[in-house]
């Protein structure tokens, strides 16, 4: 099964790309069955939705979308490296949910949030929403980084027991949720 971890933060000066890479090494150390792959909005770089079929009929007309449509095909599961802006997911990751519908179908998604007092937990639960219309799978454990500034030296995070611990148990939880869903795809 292949696991796809996914940063969504495409702004300058970015805390996710740090957090992201903890957790890239995190997974490949622990997999939990999993072969392990990265993509990183930012250099997906998919402009606001272009296409002029809606996505559910797969007609793709622009290289990048397919692109990007291989990326979310080839997977079995998700984790949304995800901040927290406004109390919302950053417009990248709902733009690049947007692009494509049914290559989530029945694939679960994790989450690895960060920001500040609340962690990012406010955007992930704006974010499940989105994942249920997609007939995706979003699970209950998730690893929160709140005051993310606080675990950030030189460009590297270093995280605590409990966040290696939630690291762990998301990842052990995703492997149970993409078998039982494989039969569904």
């Amino acid at each position: 099964m292949k696991l796809t971890i996914i940063l969504t933060s495409t702004r300058p000066g970015r805390a996710g790309k740090a957090v992201a890479d903890w957790f890239h090494a995190h997974a490949q150390a622990n997999p939990a069955g999993f072969d392990i792959t990265f993509a990183d909005l930012q250099d997906i770089n998919l402009p606001l939705l272009d296409e002029p079929n809606h996505p559910a009929m797969q007609q793709y007309e622009h290289e990048h979308t397919r692109r990007w449509s291989q990326i979310v095909h080839d997977s079995d599961a998700f984790i949304f490296v995800l901040p927290e802006y406004n109390h919302t997911p950053p417009s990248s990751f709902v733009n690049a949910l947007d692009y494509l519908y049914k290559e989530w179908n029945y694939k679960p998604a994790g989450f690895v949030s960060y920001g500040g007092i609340s962690g990012g937990i406010r955007s992930v639960e704006a974010a499940k929403h989105m994942l249920n219309t997609l007939e995706m799978v979003p699970v209950k454990q998730q690893v929160m980084i709140p005051m993310v500034a606080d675990h950030l030296e030189n460009g590297t995070f270093t995280p605590t027991a409990i966040h290696e611990q939630s690291a762990q148990t998301l990842l052990e939880t995703l492997a149970r949720w993409a078998s039982a869903l494989k039969t569904m795809r």
